[in-house]
């Protein structure tokens, strides 16, 4: 009997159950999954408390690292004991094991290991896509990244100072402005007692940046839109403080010819190719020591809903994850 985290109704942390259910053999295509860490992802607490709609009552979470109990037909390049890494597919992470359909596995190389990868797959697909395909950053260019502090952004912060991009970096304490300057920020702005587009003009000498990649939302999208220089790309990519404000096209082009864009990571992994193309740049920065990862902390998965109150209170920093 595996257990996992089912919610029949959309609202609080408190929403979350803990419950036995059967998971059964793979079917055509699937593989059984053992767990050994799971993902907690902001994206989770959108779907708990409605942001995101889907059908009730469901399982969550979508990131999990673990071994493979068992496989079904069709499934030739997975064997029972492989250590494997998603962060694609239904939602059911939060569980102890779980049915998945194989194409969304990646095996795990040596020097990878279960909590790390549990942590990495969905942030580090995420900043690959955003930095390597949304805006392609270049070597000595200048960007503003928003929460640099919290999971994406430690990822990024190393990637992006390893290509020898500038960042700029926006944080809420001096505790979390420390941890984004030794993870290789140029520039630290505490944002509730600093003017960001200001001192982002200031830091660039006027222009203002080319790109801002911001998960934050409500809170600092006019900020973002302040800090872009003409053509700029505005990348904006979570909704921590609430859903960004309508614009108008021609608010755009009154700032400067802006563009704007929300994407999301599953639009990049669609197909087997990029997920392998992602997930192997991720992983080869994880081996050669290029991007350093731990979960900052771990929870029981029954205490899932602790987990979502403290991150949604802002009460840690980098990735956090699920013991089953």
């Amino acid at each position: 009997m595996s257990q996992a985290i089912v919610f029949a109704e959309t609202g609080g942390p408190e929403t979350l159950r803990l419950q036995d259910v059967q998971v059964g053999q793979p079917g055509p295509g699937q593989a059984r999954i053992r767990h050994a860490a799971i993902g907690v992802n902001f994206i989770d607490t959108y779907y708990r408390s409605g942001l995101y709609p889907l059908s009730l009552p469901s399982g969550l979470g979508s990131e999990a690292a673990g071994v493979v109990e068992a496989v079904g037909e069709g499934v030739a390049w997975l064997r029972p004991g492989d250590r494997v890494a998603y962060a694609s597919g239904p939602l059911g992470a939060y569980a102890t094991e779980r049915l998945i359909a194989a194409e969304h596995l990646v095996k795990l190389p040596e020097g990878v290991s279960d909590d790390t990868a549990a942590c990495a797959m969905l942030q580090g697909m995420t900043v690959e896509y955003l930095v390597q395909r949304v805006f392609p950053v270049q070597p000595g260019q200048t960007v503003l990244w928003h929460a640099a502090a919290g999971g994406v952004g430690q990822i990024a912060l190393q990637w992006l100072s390893a290509m020898g991009v500038h960042v700029i970096a926006t944080v809420g304490s001096p505790a979390k402005a420390e941890i984004a300057r030794a993870l290789g920020a140029a520039h630290v702005i505490l944002y509730r007692e600093e003017n960001v587009a200001l001192r982002v003009r200031e830091i660039t000498g006027g222009k203002g940046v080319p790109v801002v990649f911001d998960s934050v939302g409500k809170d600092t999208f006019e900020a973002s839109l302040d800090s872009l220089g003409p053509r700029g790309v505005m990348v904006t990519f979570g909704n921590a403080s609430g859903p960004v404000p309508a614009v108008s096209p021609l608010e755009l082009t009154r700032r400067g010819s802006l563009f704007l864009t929300r994407p999301r990571l599953g639009d990049y992994i669609a197909t087997r190719a990029e997920l392998e193309a992602s997930s192997g740049a991720l992983l080869s920065r994880l081996r050669d020591g290029t991007i350093k990862l731990a979960p900052s902390r771990a929870y029981p998965l029954a205490e899932a809903a602790r987990a979502h109150r403290d991150l949604e209170a802002r009460q840690t920093t980098g990735s956090i994850i699920l013991r089953p």
